[in-house]
């Protein structure tokens, strides 16, 4: 009886050795980490990739997986991806079931400026590289601005949260008084839009008369689309016999 005892005890014994291990096993497991997830939370074309940003996540590793929770350190990663020039926005996190996680907000180009070199201004009216991965389908810039442009990021905005606006306007152009000429699609005259001002007011009398022309197929048969008068759009006929 006594032996058959000491036995029961050595066997309950080696069933809780075995179960403590398997427990601190399983809860190193889950120190660990096991995969990344990378979410782009905006709807541009991938101006930065995935492998890019898996890169700038491990930096000086081979790979995530396997690393131990605690010595991974968020700020770090947010800070080197928020550093690439594509990045407008970025949140890492590790979930408890060890998948290491990563929300991009890229940037949103809106026209591309003619310089030396081009460069991009953004939604936020900042300057911003080209991609080496995507071109972006924006209006060409031109002119001359001593603010790199930004004070015509309304209309920039405006225009490509118009569909229609954003279909027609190939470019812009900034004079030295501020004021900005429209180049169209299918159209090789100018728009004269003034300042960047009264937007949606100009934008709603030049689409009424862009589609009234065009229906009249008249809209080639000006030289001039002048839509600085405020309430109306004054159009300039093409000299024909050296009249307008």
């Amino acid at each position: 009886m006594k032996r058959s005892w000491i036995y029961i005890k050595f066997v309950l014994l080696l069933g809780l050795l075995g179960f403590l291990f398997g427990f601190t096993q399983q809860r190193n497991e889950q120190r660990k980490l096991k995969k990344i997830e990378v979410t782009f939370v905006d709807d541009n074309n991938p101006f930065v990739t995935l492998p890019t940003v898996n890169k700038l996540l491990i930096q000086n590793h081979e790979a995530i997986t396997g690393l131990p929770k605690d010595t991974v350190v968020l700020k770090e990663m947010e800070s080197r991806l928020l550093a690439h020039d594509m990045v407008r926005d970025a949140q890492v996190y590790i979930t408890v079931d060890g998948i290491l996680g990563a929300r991009i907000e890229q940037r949103n180009p809106l026209g591309r400026v003619s310089a030396t070199p081009d460069y991009y201004v953004d939604a936020d009216g900042k300057p911003m590289p080209l991609s080496q991965v995507y071109a972006a389908r924006v209006p060409l810039i031109t002119g001359t601005s001593a603010k790199k442009f930004t004070e015509i990021t309304p209309l920039l905005v405006a225009i490509d949260t118009d569909p229609f606006m954003k279909n027609s306007v190939v470019g812009l152009h900034v004079q030295r008084n501020g004021k900005v000429l429209m180049r169209l699609r299918n159209y090789d005259g100018t728009v004269e839009f003034g300042r960047p001002e009264q937007i949606p007011q100009k934008f709603q009398y030049f689409k009424a008369f862009y589609k009234k022309a065009k229906e009249d197929k008249r809209l080639t048969g000006y030289e001039q689309i002048n839509l600085t008068f405020g309430n109306q759009v004054v159009a300039t006929k093409k000299m024909s016999d050296g009249t307008r």
